[in-house]
């Protein structure tokens, strides 16, 4: 498969960052995206709603289903899903991109927070899966892309801050298992993560680190699109990594992803 036209991507937090790059590439194919997001007005420092991704997505040649969607709540992601498919007639792939974060200690984490991460991150993961997967079986090219890391138990990476680390592995176990209990459909479960830190609205929110000595989103949305053009068949149930993505396909030279080639990049979190 040399692209995604004509394709149904069912993508959770489009409204911008990662999510939104994604569903860019996606659109430049001419593929169609449902924008699952809660954004419908632009907060001062998140700019972005699922109305101005829905924009953008339609300019670089796709067809957009802005869907107010809170992924905590089960109502709301069946409503998506129906929303989805009354308009497109089908999902082929899901990527599940929504994430919260707070890299705090276990005392300076306020339980509300835990529960918004496990909700988002692990949960609404798990329950976007479960909502869509039905309608994945019946695509002829099925993918579920996890934006999430590789499983990596050592004490480092959960000491600094437990309650994110438990959220997103959750994420990655879910990978993990749906990988093996859908194999046999046919249906591709694969993570994704990236080598460095990416330059986010978000990221800019998180004390003392520099967006400047980041990638920009693009080089995750240019190795999802690569992921995702894979026959499912033959690629599942892999903890994959941005770079190593993009030297599968071809690419070596990754200077145009650095937002500032003068600085040095920083590595992201839970890689050796």
């Amino acid at each position: 498969m040399a692209d995604l036209k004509g394709k149904t991507l069912f993508i959770t937090g489009a409204s911008r960052g990662i999510g939104l790059a994604i569903a860019l590439r996606a659109a430049r194919d001419g593929a169609n995206v449902a924008i699952v997001a809660k954004t419908t007005e632009a907060h001062p420092k998140l700019p972005g709603t699922i109305f101005t991704a829905a924009k953008e997505i339609e300019a670089a040649g796709g067809q957009a289903l802005p869907v107010m969607t809170d992924i905590r709540f089960e109502d709301q992601v069946q409503a998506a899903v129906e929303a989805t498919l009354k308009r497109f007639g089908g999902i082929d792939i899901l990527v599940n991109n929504a994430s919260a974060i707070s890299l705090t200690g276990t005392l300076e984490t306020p339980i509300k927070r835990f529960d918004l991460m496990m909700g988002i991150n692990t949960r609404g993961s798990f329950l976007c899966s479960q909502a869509c997967l039905p309608h994945l079986k019946r695509a002829a090219n099925p993918h579920i892309l996890t934006l999430s890391p590789p499983l990596n138990m050592g004490a480092r990476w959960f000491a600094p801050h437990v309650a994110y680390t438990i959220a997103k592995y959750g994420m990655s176990l879910c990978v993990l298992g749906m990988a093996a209990e859908f194999r046999s459909a046919g249906i591709a479960v694969n993570a994704l993560w990236p080598r460095t830190i990416i330059a986010t609205a978000a990221l800019q929110m998180i004390p003392g680190v520099d967006p400047g000595r980041g990638r920009k989103p693009e080089i995750l949305a240019d190795a999802a699109h690569w992921i995702l053009t894979q026959p499912s068949r033959a690629l599942t149930g892999n903890f994959l990594i941005d770079e190593d993505v993009l030297a599968r396909a071809g690419v070596t030279d990754l200077s145009a992803y650095a937002v500032d080639a003068a600085k040095p990049l920083t590595k992201d979190l839970f890689l050796d």
